[in-house]
């Protein structure tokens, strides 16, 4: 798709970056260059995942080759960066100028210059199956090792061509990449583009921080499209509202995903002059790769739709290509071609969230949903107790598994707290008691012991900064005599959180449960 469009559109925009542009037709000789230097079985490539040009012709490159793209952070700590390649089993790695490098000891490929004359042969990936393996992106796992989810070629072939419909895009079209390289929605803005034509601008002022300067940033760049995370959606909201300042008249579609959009920030939409921008609810999971479910909230095409600060938003209805069910228990499941193949490595992960009904598979998605007289789903919590911050999947049970592995902590509570509409971890920890010391003779040393260098509390966020993406480190950790549980002896992770928290914090707070 997107040679075919490449070739179709040479002279157009392709990426936009720090005001340079890159054409389509140089794009295509860069990525056909990756893939020869890569050669005709790169395996598994590691790349780093920064916002640059070279992150997007790396992953068009390595899947032009017939390899399997890996996202990689070079900011994440290098325990984790090596867990991952590890677990992705990567052989090879990307190396490009300006970035950082991923230092795992693998087969380094640098990105090559594209030729300067035209006319560079076009390569082709040498197996063409769509059940060929095409990504590996990581999710949270309980064991405190991140699960690897493998996905094959047909279903980022599959969600390009629905995105792309859905959102309506064209090659007159610039959408801005925003989200983290290392999770699937950065797809969901990299592949619908670039195989219809449309301009991809990245941009570091998009994660500057400043809400000014994401506008003008906005307004500078003729922005379209918009893919933002629901968390970062509520924050723009506030400051237009708080402001008075508006979005540029060019924007038309704005995206929004990850965790559910709140109420009182619709209602302050519906308030804004905003009438004329698409404002897109959706909901997918890595497993499914990307979006599977959507519904406008807002905008011309939202049916009369309305928002008082009181209803509930829906996810929506599954695309075209989505097949979907709904369990006893109203769990959705998913299945169709964006399917992924499971967990890479983990066979008792993979059986345990998919499973087969009828002769087709699904992925239990652990959410449960309720679906109203107009075929809408809306999102009624979790099964399990898995969370999102900042719009990415976490299990509580994988940052308890890292906190109970450092030497002073017998046992640890994560749960999810919402603060002015943003998630955020905070952690319940039983220190594990000092051994009572002895003097030489055998009786009991009276000696005080020496104070500790930091705070237990400290030396766990230490801890864990060192071994697990931001993502993953709780914003509070308070250390209590005992944790809560259950009368079937489960730890109570919520009830923790109502018996811990200091009284100022829970009149704020609202604390996720399932």
């Amino acid at each position: 798709m997107f040679r075919d469009i490449a070739r179709r559109n040479p002279r157009r925009p392709a990426i936009v970056h720090h005001g340079r542009t890159l054409t389509y037709h140089r794009l295509l000789e860069t990525v056909n260059a990756l893939a020869t230097a890569l050669g005709p079985t790169p395996g598994t490539v590691a790349v780093p995942a920064v916002h640059a040009p070279e992150t997007v012709v790396a992953l068009l490159g390595v899947l032009t080759a017939g390899g399997v793209y890996c996202p990689v952070d070079p900011a994440f700590p290098a325990a984790r960066r090596h867990a991952m390649a590890t677990a992705a089993q990567c052989g090879a790695a990307v190396s490009a100028p300006g970035t950082d490098p991923l230092r795992l000891g693998l087969r380094l490929v640098e990105l090559p210059q594209p030729p300067e004359k035209p006319g560079n042969p076009p390569v082709h990936p040498p197996g063409t199956d769509p059940e060929q393996p095409a990504c590996i992106l990581f999710t949270s796992g309980s064991t405190g090792q991140p699960k690897p989810v493998l996905t094959p070629r047909r279903a980022l072939t599959t969600t390009a061509r629905a995105l792309g419909g859905l959102f309506g895009l064209t090659p007159g079209d610039r959408v801005l990449q925003f989200a983290s390289l290392n999770w699937d929605t950065s797809f969901e803005e990299i592949l619908p583009a670039l195989t219809t034509g449309a301009t991809l601008v990245l941009d570091p002022d998009a994660h500057s921080g400043s809400f000014p300067r994401f506008l003008r940033l906005l307004e500078r760049e003729r922005i379209t499209v918009l893919d933002l995370p629901t968390a970062f959606w509520h924050e723009l909201v506030h400051h237009l509202v708080d402001s008075g300042d508006r979005l540029p008249d060019h924007l038309r579609l704005l995206v929004i995903g990850g965790e559910a959009a709140a109420p009182a920030r619709l209602a302050d939409w519906a308030r804004l002059p905003t009438g004329r921008i698409r404002l897109l609810n959706t909901y997918g999971c890595t497993e499914t790769t990307q979006i599977t479910h959507a519904v406008d909230l807002a905008g011309p095409l939202a049916r009369g739709r309305t928002w008082d600060g009181s209803a509930r938003a829906p996810i929506g209805r599954a695309l075209p290509h989505v097949v979907e069910r709904l369990d006893e228990q109203g769990q959705l499941l998913i299945g169709g071609p964006s399917l992924a193949l499971g967990y890479l490595g983990l066979p008792e992960a993979t059986a345990a969230r998919f499973t087969t009904l009828d002769g087709e598979r699904f992925f239990r998605t652990g959410d449960r949903t309720t679906r109203d007289p107009a075929g809408l789903l809306t999102h009624q919590g979790r099964l399990d107790g898995e969370l999102k911050v900042r719009g990415i999947r976490v299990d509580p049970a994988e940052v308890e598994a890292h906190l109970t592995g450092h030497p002073a902590v017998t046992a640890a509570a994560v749960t999810g707290v919402t603060t002015a509409g943003r998630t955020t971890l905070v952690a319940y920890v039983v220190a594990r008691p000092h051994p009572a010391a002895r003097a030489a003779d055998g009786t009991p040393d009276r000696t005080p012991a020496p104070a500790p260098q930091h705070p237990l509390d400290r030396a766990l966020l230490d801890h864990l900064r060192a071994l697990v993406p931001g993502h993953l480190v709780p914003a509070r950790i308070t250390l209590v005599p005992a944790l809560v549980h259950t009368p079937s002896g489960k730890v109570d992770r919520a009830g923790c959180h109502r018996r811990y928290a200091a009284p100022p914090d829970r009149s704020k707070e609202t604390t996720l449960e399932h």
